[in-house]
């Protein structure tokens, strides 16, 4: 599974990078305008930092103005991947971006039928948001797993599952464990992976036993 880091914060995504647990990072409005950075001028800096694709999202809703800053967009650098909603107008635009050979994140998905037209709509993801669909009690995971299934009968569909909305690492697992190819998450989640409690107790423990050996190593 490929981790993605959800973020436009420039700190997170440098240090992620520097651990080579990540392997690209998703953008949205809402997080640009959190970083309280210019937009073009970010998605530059970050995508020198990480190899990977870039989602950058159209702010447009309508079809000619999405081609525009797509068009500026993707001229930031080769690992942008332009994001466009799922709609009618959005999804003509990942047709006329894949075909080009742009790489298209799908985004703000919530149905197996939204999920299997960005797949007949060429895009590289599409963004399942499981949080969301959570919060308003339903179970974001059997989106997931309808998603793989209906890939999976159609060889043909070159579109990853990008697991988006991610709250906990559960979602990690549980997404991994159905064979979801990316999944998107904030820097602390993805941190969360490394703990347990077992692991912190031995590790002190180890050290204790160490410190009254007397030995040293350097």
């Amino acid at each position: 599974m490929k981790f993605f880091v959800d973020t436009a914060d420039i700190n997170e995504i440098k240090d992620l990078a520097e651990t080579g647990l990540i392997d690209g990072v998703t953008t949205n409005p809402s997080l640009i305008a959190k970083s309280g950075k210019e937009f073009i001028p970010l998605i530059s800096e970050i995508c020198k930092i990480v190899e990977g694709p870039v989602s950058a999202e159209v702010a447009a809703t309508d079809y000619e103005t999405m081609v525009k800053e797509a068009d500026k967009l993707r001229a930031i650098a080769d690992n942008v991947a332009i994001k466009v909603p799922l709609t009618e107008d959005g999804l003509k635009v990942c047709k006329k971006l894949s075909d080009e050979g742009t790489r298209v994140n799908v985004t703000l998905c919530f149905s197996p039928g939204q999920a299997l037209l960005a797949a007949k709509a060429g895009a590289s993801f599409i963004s399942p948001f499981i949080g969301r669909l959570d919060d308003i009690s339903s179970d974001g995971m059997n989106l997931i797993a309808d998603i793989i299934t209906i890939y999976d009968n159609f060889p043909n569909f070159d579109t990853e599952v990008l697991v988006a909305s991610v709250r906990s690492p559960m979602h990690i697992i549980e997404s991994a464990k159905m064979g979801a190819d990316v999944a998107t998450c904030p820097a602390k989640v993805i941190k969360q992976l490394y703990k347990h409690p077992l692991t912190d107790s031995g590790l002190e423990a180890f050290c204790a036993d160490w410190e009254k050996s007397g030995q040293k190593i350097l």
